[in-house]
């Protein structure tokens, strides 16, 4: 069987081509395929839409969340009802070919438990492309480890490495670094990356950010580390300034302690423990987000 997994946020316009497109393409591959769109809370009909097509195509499983939880919420919805010995998970703006699905199969088939797409030639605007870039250099640095631009969540997974991944069951979710961290054989395979011809992108700037901010915290204690570092280094300095004082202090240079000096020093010191109490306070934020144990996500209606 096969599931396909698609997140849900403003698409009404493309479902129904999004479906028509999934179910020509995997004609052939299997006659067991189910397909389950996970509305994120969209404000606009895709709730609607997605109850039309489930009347018109048994394949369909529609899941509404009781509000908008996230792209990477949703999919992990989309995960927990799937059924499938392969899972495929995509985009529903149809940027992410359907038409890809076989020669995601056809790889997988080879060996691998996962097979990522890596899109060649992303048609995103400059902004778009600029921002990811941005994003993904910086998850690399924070993280420690590579991260490839160009893939994302397209791909196709085995039910074993799926199992997996919703048995990690913390309260951020980034649905591509869990898949890198289960391991697995993993491949990658280039596809063809379609023109947006419907709607903008869900992501800006700010959310871009705070998705960043929230994977740094989960996955990596580097600010951490960086400011004990930066820490020792300012303490280093600062003994060599005293030595260093000392001795034109004994040499007879120094009459009146310098003002500005003492002032800049204050300065820095204070804003690096603020820094330093910021991040701290992110990390105790997010580990009482934890252990409170809230679920990962609410369903507020099923259909299929």
């Amino acid at each position: 069987m096969l599931s396909i997994i698609s997140p849900v946020y403003r698409a009404e316009n493309v479902l129904a081509e999004l479906i028509s497109r999934i179910k020509s393409s995997v004609t052939g591959l299997t006659s067991e395929i189910e397909i389950i769109l996970v509305d994120d809370y969209s404000p606009d009909n895709s709730w609607i839409e997605i109850e039309r097509l489930a009347i018109l195509h048994p394949e369909i499983k529609g899941i509404k969340l009781s509000r908008n939880f996230g792209q990477h919420y949703a999919i992990t919805a989309g995960l927990d009802a799937a059924t499938g010995d392969w899972i495929v998970v995509m985009d529903c703006d149809l940027q992410d070919r359907p038409e890809e699905i076989p020669n995601l199969l056809a790889a997988a088939q080879k060996g691998y438990d996962v097979v990522l797409a890596r899109r060649s030639n992303r048609q995103d605007g400059f902004f778009k492309k600029l921002s990811s870039k941005l994003f993904y250099r910086t998850l690399a640095w924070l993280t420690g480890s590579k991260q490839d631009e160009s893939i994302a969540n397209f791909g196709i997974y085995h039910s074993k490495v799926i199992k997996e991944i919703i048995g990690m069951r913390e309260s951020i979710r980034y649905f591509p670094t869990m898949v890198k961290w289960v391991g697995f054989r993993q491949t990658s395979i280039e596809v063809i990356h379609a023109e947006r011809t419907k709607g903008n992108s869900n992501y800006n700037f700010k959310r871009l950010f705070n998705l960043a901010l929230d994977i740094m915290l989960a996955y990596s204690d580097k600010p951490i580390r960086l400011t004990v570092k930066f820490g020792l280094l300012v303490a280093l300095t600062g003994f060599l300034f005293a030595l260093y004082t000392m001795f034109q202090y004994l040499q007879g240079n120094i009459i009146v302690a310098g003002y500005a000096s003492l002032i800049i020093s204050l300065w820095m010191l204070t804003g690096f423990l603020l820094i330093t109490l910021g991040i701290v306070g992110l990390y105790v934020g997010k580990t009482f987000e934890g252990v409170k144990q809230r679920p990962i996500y609410i369903v507020e209606k099923r259909i299929g």
